[in-house]
């Protein structure tokens, strides 16, 4: 039986002390059916040498969760796992680059279409101000490009004022009133193939999606051109990737444009997926007999 790593959160963080269990039990029982063994370990445990990770064949960094929070130990760790060959999938490149957000410039040069952006370093006021006329928004989205599940993340009116203080560097984005009625739509990708979509919706008044802040969630089928985009955004990134989230929102046109590539510990919605895991389990043992 194929051993599995699955990397979770640090110990000693409380944020995530008792969440992180129920998603590995969702995720287990299908890496089970297909005959692997899911072993949690905690992403922090193998930072400066990867002597544990050595018995497992292959790696998951599916929970590892508060990587934003430390990120030059994830920069670290991440670099452990490469120089030592560690089977890791997504590939410790790409969980790499993939954990600062400003790749997204980076597609967007490449012909992916995003959420307009632009970046700052230590964020101010000034800088809010430029925005509010480059973009003649009414509402602005600051957050950091090394966050997560709305981490620091702000949504500032005409008129009001900055008081989030955010050090390194900053993304600044109009907020796309399209959110509110159209929502996110995450598509999710197992060994490149489309496997399921789901819409998440903000709670009346808030401009976050997550569940965690009162975003409804629900099952969809993705329209043609969303498909077609993330389809375009993962043929862009070219990785050798076991899984992808593709998050599109509406743009100011309305039609659907990146807002994030989830390619490090995305929730994968199971609870959605038609096979309850099924299609990504075979993922994950199609990539061990390669």
């Amino acid at each position: 039986m194929s051993r599995i790593a699955i990397l979770t959160p640090a110990p000693n963080d409380p944020s995530y002390a008792g969440r992180w269990r129920a998603v590995f039990d969702r995720l287990a029982p299908s890496l089970r059916e297909a005959g692997l063994e899911p072993v949690p370990t905690a992403w922090t445990e193998h930072e400066r040498d990867a002597v544990g990770l050595a018995g497992f064949d292959l790696v998951l960094p599916l929970i590892a969760w508060g990587y934003h929070r430390d990120h030059p130990r994830w920069l670290a760790a991440c670099e452990t796992w490469r120089a030592a060959g560690v089977p890791v999938a997504n590939p410790a490149g790409v969980l790499i680059w993939n954990s600062d957000k400003r790749y997204l410039g980076r597609l967007a040069e490449a012909g992916a279409p995003i959420v307009p952006t632009v970046y700052a370093e230590a964020v101010t006021q000034d800088h809010i101000e430029a925005a509010f006329a480059d973009f003649d928004a009414e509402a602005l989205i600051v957050k950091p490009a090394v966050s997560g599940g709305a981490y620091r993340t702000t949504r500032l009116r005409r008129g009001e004022t900055l008081t989030e203080t955010l050090h390194g560097t900053a993304m600044i984005q109009p907020y796309l009133k399209g959110l509110e009625t159209g929502g996110e739509l995450s598509l999710l990708f197992f060994g490149g193939r489309f496997s399921h979509a789901i819409r998440k919706v903000p709670a009346a008044g808030d401009f976050r999606s997550q569940p965690d802040f009162g975003g409804h969630v629900t099952a969809v089928t993705p329209p043609d051109d969303a498909l077609a985009v993330a389809e375009r955004v993962l043929s862009i990134i070219g990785e050798d990737l076991l899984y992808a989230r593709i998050d599109l929102v509406p743009g100011p046109d309305g039609s659907p444009v990146l807002i994030e590539a989830e390619l490090i510990e995305p929730d994968f919605y199971l609870g959605f997926d038609p096979e309850r895991g099924a299609g990504f389990a075979r993922a994950v043992s199609a990539r061990l007999t390669r």
